[in-house]
């Protein structure tokens, strides 16, 4: 068996069962444990769009919550899901859903953690995350490095090169734009923006994710519309294929419960990234007047990620596949089911996933940047940020020119570990994410954190300099 067939069967395993069981548990232990926060969620979306311009931090709630999403907001939704259909069944649409509605606690919790135990850098910067959590909370430090260096280096991977790729092949493919041409542009405009730091990204990232988000929705109801008459059917079809092992017909044959809770969970779970630790490092940075604000600030974004989007796209997928059976609706591959379904709708079809895949891959860029750069000043000091930039770049342009699958598979199984040390982060400061949400409920809202933001000293150095 050579390395690559080693590392993908790894990745395999891993992103099977024993992170589902600990992710989704983590989701319902933290529902429990927070009283059912999702309840909150219309105070949380009326929040993200309110500016806190007296409280601490370097970017408004907004643009945090809108650089998350950037990073959440990707190929996941849409190939994703169709991986999660191909592979697992209708059913599945609904176990990915479920993971968008239970996970909310989960990116509630690990943001709360991040914030309060957030510092500042000599210039002012806050930086924030699980390694900080870990470090301060817990006194971890060295699991704080061990997060760290899996963020900083799947980041490469799973953000950047995996994501050029996407861009390039989507131009390659529909529009014939040679790749080495788009790679040049591609890296050119990332460069352009993330010379600037985080509020570059995030001035990007408020303008391109909103537009990028109601445009691929409206295209979603568009599609909705014209397949209505087989709408309720599709809905009744992903309800009975999550909890019956027959064939529901319409392309789907041979899906089982297991299979379609199996790539529901897993599909859901990558798509959103609720307890790998991720979101909360551009939470940190934040302005908000306590934690719990920005907590349910970024609570919103498995919201709008899977409980909305992926939930859309599922029905769009399902509604295709009956209304067209010549559809293979367990093809075994997301992309090209995706493509087939988006396609047998003219005119709107394509362009809709066209667009969607190449914004959504951009902004991903932008997005886990920043997660790896943090991450990077994390273990080797600020005097990294300007290497990790070019780095980047570089990233950029070899993802759009070579083959990416031992990476992906590097990077995909790096994601999947990173969330272990983030989990034992929620769960063993449990009593802290409940105490805060007792002491900021109701009017207390509005109330200033008390607890003055240490300075980091020594910034420019990290922890392994």
């Amino acid at each position: 068996m050579s390395f690559s067939e080693i590392i993908s069967s790894v990745d395999n395993f891993l992103w099977g069962w024993p992170l589902i069981i600990m992710l989704f548990g983590t989701h319902i232990f933290m529902t429990i444990r927070t009283g059912f926060i999702q309840k909150d969620i219309f105070k949380a979306i009326k929040l993200s769009v309110t500016r806190d311009p007296d409280a601490q931090g370097d970017v408004s709630q907004f643009g945090a919550l809108t650089t998350a999403l950037s990073s959440t907001i990707g190929t996941g939704n849409i190939i994703g899901v169709g991986t999660a259909i191909a592979l697992g069944g209708p059913g599945s649409v609904l176990w990915m859903w479920l993971t968008g509605i239970f996970g909310m606690a989960t990116k509630y919790a690990e943001t709360l953690i991040a914030v309060k135990y957030r510092v500042k850098s000599e210039n002012g910067t806050m930086i924030g995350g699980a390694m900080y959590a870990l470090d301060r909370g817990l006194k971890m430090k060295w699991l704080g490095v061990v997060f760290a260096l899996l963020a900083s280096l799947c980041a490469f991977g799973i953000g950047c090169m995996v994501q050029a790729n996407a861009v390039v092949s989507n131009f390659n493919l529909n529009l014939h734009v040679p790749p080495l041409v788009v790679g040049i542009v591609l890296s050119l405009i990332v460069g352009l923006v993330i010379i600037g730091g985080i509020q570059s990204i995030t001035r990007v990232s408020e303008r391109l994710v909103p537009f990028m988000a109601v445009f691929y929705v409206i295209g979603c109801i568009v599609i909705l519309i014209m397949n209505h008459d087989v709408l309720g059917e599709a809905i009744v079809v992903i309800c009975k294929s999550a909890f019956t092992a027959r064939a529901v017909g319409g392309g789907f044959v041979g899906s089982t419960v297991a299979m379609a809770c199996r790539y529901g969970f897993a599909r859901g779970l990558f798509s959103n990234e609720s307890g790998m630790g991720s979101a909360p490092l551009v939470a940190s940075a934040a302005q908000t007047r306590n934690p719990k604000r920005q907590a349910l600030v970024s609570m919103t974004g498995t919201f709008w990620d899977t409980v909305i989007i992926c939930l859309m796209t599922g029905l769009v997928l399902v509604s295709c596949i009956i209304k067209h059976p010549s559809i293979d609706g367990l093809s075994g591959n997301g992309s090209e089911l995706t493509s087939m379904a988006f396609s047998t709708i003219p005119y709107v079809g394509l362009p809709i996933l066209i667009v969607g895949l190449i914004t959504f891959a951009f902004s991903t860029i932008l997005g886990w940047y920043y997660y790896g750069e943090r991450c990077a000043v994390y273990l080797f000091g600020e005097r990294v940020i300007m290497v990790y930039k070019v780095l980047w770049v570089v990233g950029v342009f070899v993802g759009s020119v070579v083959e990416l699958n031992l990476i992906w598979n590097l990077a995909d199984l790096m994601n999947g570990l990173m969330a272990i040390p983030n989990i034992i982060a929620v769960l063993l400061l449990s009593g802290v994410i409940v105490a805060d949400t007792r002491k900021y409920s109701g009017a207390h809202l509005e109330d200033k954190d008390d607890t003055k933001i240490p300075v980091l000293k020594n910034a420019r150095k990290g922890v392994l300099m």
